[in-house]
């Protein structure tokens, strides 16, 4: 099992397994655990550490705790939105986005940036894609990238405008797996893969309307997957990290342990070819109208 992946044609290596920076970011951590955190995770061999305006704190505690480590990991945000003072979804937003996250994360370029999750009208029509284009341009960020699913996704990766995409892969949501990630392997994109354990929808006894794993919960139960005497997160987590053109996939904790428990998993490599074939047909057998999950 290789533990450091290439990321498509970018130039940059990332780890099979990153850490998402929405938990780190929470007011209700503590400030020094966040920190301790972020340093544990990246001497466990961790490469890559997502993060997001949107997040909280997130950027903020990277830049404070990790930033003298900053040659040690590749470093991926996503901008777009919220920024006082500028309208969302504007050229102007995306440069003031991309120098806040540089000051805050205390560095001199950002080696991965996503457009996060906007509508296809914006990245057609806005300017935002060549704010990002020109931003690369400029040094301030290595590789230009789309964060979404369904059929923005699509126009991403056909576009030639970016490197790279974040989307939703997981054995509930595979959409963007069937559809999209070949093409992306085929022009050379960094492929993250988020959500990868489904919101954990098989601990929930009923189904948990109104929260991330809702929809999850109904496709899980729908596919009938038979596990095969392997254990549920096991099996998602290895079935993501191992799905076909994911260069790595990303999972939030405020527990190392936890953290720890889920690269030891990732190093176990990939789900026997019979079982990942199963919940590939099952995904294919019910999920004809099922949509990629943001």
């Amino acid at each position: 099992m290789d533990w450091l992946q290439p990321f498509g044609n970018t130039g940059l290596a990332v780890s099979r397994l990153g850490l998402g920076g929405g938990h780190v970011g929470s007011p209700s951590m503590d400030d020094k655990d966040a920190g301790r955190l972020l340093n544990a995770i990246l001497d466990s061999g961790v490469k890559l550490i997502d993060t997001a305006r949107g997040y909280d704190l997130s950027e903020e505690r990277i830049g404070r705790h990790i930033s003298h480590r900053r040659s040690e990991y590749v470093l991926s945000t996503k901008v777009g939105y919220s920024v006082d003072g500028f309208e969302d979804w504007t050229p102007a937003i995306i440069d003031a986005g991309i120098e806040r996250a540089l000051k805050l994360m205390k560095t001199e370029v950002i080696d991965i940036c996503h457009l996060h999750s906007c509508p296809l009208d914006v990245l057609k029509n806005s300017g935002v894609v060549e704010a990002l284009v020109k931003a690369k341009e400029a040094g301030k960020i290595k590789v230009a990238a789309y964060s979404g699913e369904n059929e923005e996704l699509g126009w991403a990766v056909r576009s030639g405008q970016f490197q790279s995409v974040q989307t939703s892969v997981n054995i509930c949501d595979q959409l963007s797996l069937n559809q999209w990630l070949p093409v992306a392997a085929e022009k050379g994109l960094g492929v993250i893969g988020k959500r990868p354990v489904a919101n954990m929808a098989w601990t929930y006894p009923e189904r948990p309307v109104g929260q991330y794993a809702d929809e999850y919960w109904v496709r899980w139960r729908a596919m009938g997957i038979d596990p095969q005497g392997v254990d549920w997160h096991e099996l998602a987590l290895r079935f993501s990290a191992y799905a076909p053109g994911v260069c790595s996939v990303i999972v939030g904790t405020k527990d190392m342990a936890h953290f720890e428990a889920n690269v030891g998993i990732v190093q176990k490599g990939p789900l026997p070819t019979e079982l990942f074939l199963a919940v590939k047909e099952a995904f294919t057998k019910h999920g004809a109208t099922w949509t990629g999950q943001i």
